[in-house]
């Protein structure tokens, strides 16, 4: 069989440099989120309920780009482990309201390094660093379905 030329290597593409790159970060993570007995998406959640207070599920889902199927079961466990409290809303009892607990913000004060660990391990000038979260913020933009 012939390798058809019009085809883009997989070194080529670059979802895949930043998918390999994603995942490295998160592996650079990893000792930082076991000493708190965190997942990535565990303290994401964590960042951003400290960050926006008292939110829905649907709201955080959409905030982090989750789906329900997947935040469901994360959040059980983060409740259960004391980080997030969930609660049916008085207005609506459809909607499920997140709020994280003191220990949670114990816990994600404590995580607080892990921008600096990936800042300590990139070779990138601020100038560089900058432009990069621009140009990855602006990809995301143009990408959302």
């Amino acid at each position: 069989m012939t390798p058809n030329k019009n085809l883009t290597p997989l070194s080529d593409h670059l979802c895949f440099s930043l998918y390999t790159t994603s995942r490295a970060i998160q592996r650079l993570y990893i000792p930082s989120l076991e000493k708190h007995s965190l997942t990535y998406p565990q303290y994401l959640i964590l960042v951003s309920l400290y960050d926006l207070g008292k939110i829905s599920v649907k709201r955080i889902g959409e905030e982090l780009d989750l789906a329900s199927n997947t935040l469901t079961p994360l959040l059980k466990r983060m409740e259960q482990h004391g980080l997030i409290k969930r609660e049916r809303s008085e207005e609506d009892e459809r909607v499920v309201l997140l709020t994280i607990t003191d220990f949670g913000k114990k816990i994600r004060e404590e995580s607080c390094d892990l921008p600096q660990i990936l800042l300590n391990k990139s070779s990138l000038s601020d100038k560089e660093w900058n432009e990069l979260a621009r140009l990855l913020e602006k990809l995301h933009q143009d990408t959302k379905t």
